[in-house]
């Protein structure tokens, strides 16, 4: 079983410290807002669809405090909540995404006694983990059926269960490939400057037994055109309605390789990850992280003082790239443009 990485216990959130990782499991407790705001940006948790489950029960902790009059009152105290969680990263619309339905359940229900409204919100924040992990389970076996019987899949920074509310997106169709008796073994690459390929996604498929070999970035093409990898899945934290993709830095690089060699680029999400409001990828927000990020791992640094750094953390793949996104209502293959829009109509 894969890990789940967020949970509700006690009255608090809880979440595994994925920058600890692989050499440590230590599991870190939030009771208010503000804490998950800070634990999305420093990356305590990442990966869009766990992004999203953590600002839900933000803003439930959030409208716990609450001392409100009257709904009125409790909206013009929430509001500020939903828009600092909203803040926190840019790029993955899961994140607004829950809190638009955080607040969309605020709204349904504001005829409740303060109190009742407070349980329904944290009981939607529940939804919405259970909801995740059933979606990630049914893209699974939708996307397995794209896997030959045997063979080697590429991945890309960490879209599995450390990225989700458990079993994962790409890593998802994986797990599903195996459980259906697929012999599937996977390439890592490490993902700079965060390193979620050598530090989570080989972590969490060492632990659940799925033959895993870590490479670096830059090593990708050379195995492809040795013949070494059949396939490449990755996860997104926004498609654009055209069937552009933004995902980790580093990932447009290996949809050109992948192109250029002949093998399938798949990408796995769920349909919260789909933005039908943006046009195309470069409508999409890119968020620039901190310099420090690039030129110092730890405590150790591996750059000249003072040089000037770019750290975008995503990069847009253009739909003429992508071979099919999966979701968990189906793959969508071609025509992107329809093939997205009919999953919501």
């Amino acid at each position: 079983m894969s890990i789940i990485p967020i949970l509700y216990e006690d009255d608090c959130v809880k979440m595994i410290d994925q920058r600890l990782l692989p050499t440590q499991e230590v599991w870190l407790e939030y009771r208010d807002y503000r804490s998950v705001a800070e634990a999305i940006v420093t990356m305590v948790i990442r990966g869009a669809p766990a992004i999203g489950i953590a600002a839900a029960y933000g803003a439930a902790l959030g409208a716990r405090e609450i001392e409100a009059s009257d709904f009125s009152d409790f909206t013009r105290k929430f509001q500020p909540i939903c828009e600092e969680l909203a803040a926190t990263r840019p790029t993955a619309v899961n994140l607004f995404w829950a809190l638009d339905r955080m607040k969309d359940c605020a709204c349904s229900h504001q005829f409740l006694p303060l109190p009742d409204l407070k349980h329904r919100l944290l009981q939607e924040a529940h939804e919405i983990a259970r909801e995740d992990l059933a979606m990630n389970e049914a893209m699974g076996k939708h996307g397995a059926t794209l896997f030959p019987e045997e063979g080697t899949i590429l991945t890309h920074c960490n879209a599995g269960a450390l990225a989700t509310g458990g079993y994962g997106t790409a890593l998802g169709v994986v797990r599903a490939a195996v459980e259906m008796g697929k012999k599937i073994a996977v390439y890592a690459d490490e993902t700079r400057p965060f390193n979620q390929g050598s530090r989570l996604t080989a972590w969490e498929l060492q632990r659940d037994a799925i033959p895993v070999t870590l490479i670096c970035d830059n090593m990708a093409g050379a195995l492809m055109a040795k013949g070494e990898i059949d396939g490449v899945i990755v996860g997104a934290d926004r498609i654009a309605a055209n069937g552009d993709v933004a995902n980790k830095i580093g990932t447009y690089t290996v949809a050109v390789l992948a192109r250029e060699h002949n093998i399938p680029f798949y990408v796995a999400v769920p349909t919260s990850t789909i933005d039908l409001s943006l046009a195309d990828g470069s409508q999409i927000p890119i968020e620039e992280r901190a310099e420090r990020e690039v030129t110092h791992t730890g405590d150790i640094q591996l750059a000249p003082s003072g040089i000037a750094v770019r750290n975008p953390a995503f990069d847009v793949t253009p739909n003429r790239l992508v071979t099919a996104i999966i979701t968990e209502k189906g793959v969508v293959q071609g025509d992107y443009a329809n093939g997205l829009k009919a999953l919501f109509d």
